[in-house]
């Protein structure tokens, strides 16, 4: 079967390439079919995360993600969408029930917004579960059957490995990203989020072949994590990750393997 991209699958795919490479990367491992799901969910991702950073007026901020919560409420109600390249192909590929699901992880994102800590650490996982592992579930269920408790795990795992390697830039925007940030702590929190990820792994048949392509995106969630636990101070150094030829390697082999 041919599967042809439309000019707005284009456009996601466009808007992931320059503002989330790393997902564009994963996203292109996938099936041809499943890019069509993938790329509209990568890029309202794009969309809603900058959202709270591109005005320093908060209102205008708060409307923007607003904007998108009213989005997704129209293809959660069975309307007909609003026209727009990343809403129309969107409208396409979810069901109701995980446009209503992605509803949390936009307005999860008023965190961004403001300048506030988090408040405790069920507030943090909360933040987490409902940004990253949301839209892990999503994207996964989108595609096919999967465990939500298995996709909530590998999303944890991948949320917080993703946030550690953002809290040098996140300090540089005034905002307070760790309820501890001692070196301690942050391997502690490196280490608590390798072993959901770990157990995710372990139930990795609770995932059908067909979703599997959207936990790609998690694919240097592993070595990110075990280097923190290794060297947390690599955090605020700004220094985790894996250089190019690794990431690429690491990648292909995910992709050819299925083993997420």
């Amino acid at each position: 079967m041919t599967v042809q991209f439309d000019a707005d699958i284009k456009a996601c795919a466009e808007l992931v390439y320059k503002a989330d490479p790393d997902r564009f990367m994963a996203a292109m491992a996938a099936p041809i079919a499943a890019r069509t799901v993938l790329f509209p969910i990568f890029a309202l991702n794009v969309e809603v995360a900058r959202a709270p950073w591109v005005t320093q007026e908060p209102m205008i901020a708060e409307m923007r993600l607003q904007w998108w919560r009213d989005a997704l409420q129209e293809i959660a109600d069975g309307q007909t969408a609003r026209r727009h390249e990343v809403v129309t192909p969107l409208s396409r590929v979810l069901s109701p029930h995980l446009a209503t699901v992605l509803d949390e992880y936009v307005a999860v994102r008023r965190w961004d917004i403001y300048r506030d800590p988090f408040e405790d650490e069920a507030h943090f996982d909360a933040y987490i579960n409902h940004s990253s592992a949301t839209l892990i579930v999503a994207s996964a269920q989108a595609l096919g059957v999967a465990d939500e408790a298995v996709l909530r795990d590998f999303g944890y795992g991948v949320g917080v490995a993703n946030w550690l390697r953002a809290i040098p830039d996140l300090e540089a925007r005034g905002r307070i990203p760790l309820l501890d940030g001692t070196p301690d702590a942050v391997g502690d929190l490196a280490q608590t989020a390798l072993d959901r990820l770990r157990r995710a792994r372990v139930d990795r048949a609770a995932v059908s072949a067909d979703a599997r392509p959207a936990l790609y995106a998690g694919w240097q969630a592993d070595w990110i994590l075990r280097q923190t636990v290794a060297q947390p101070e690599r955090v605020a150094a700004g220094a985790l990750g894996q250089g190019e030829i690794r990431r690429r390697a690491s990648m292909m082999w995910t992709a050819a393997t299925g083993r997420w």
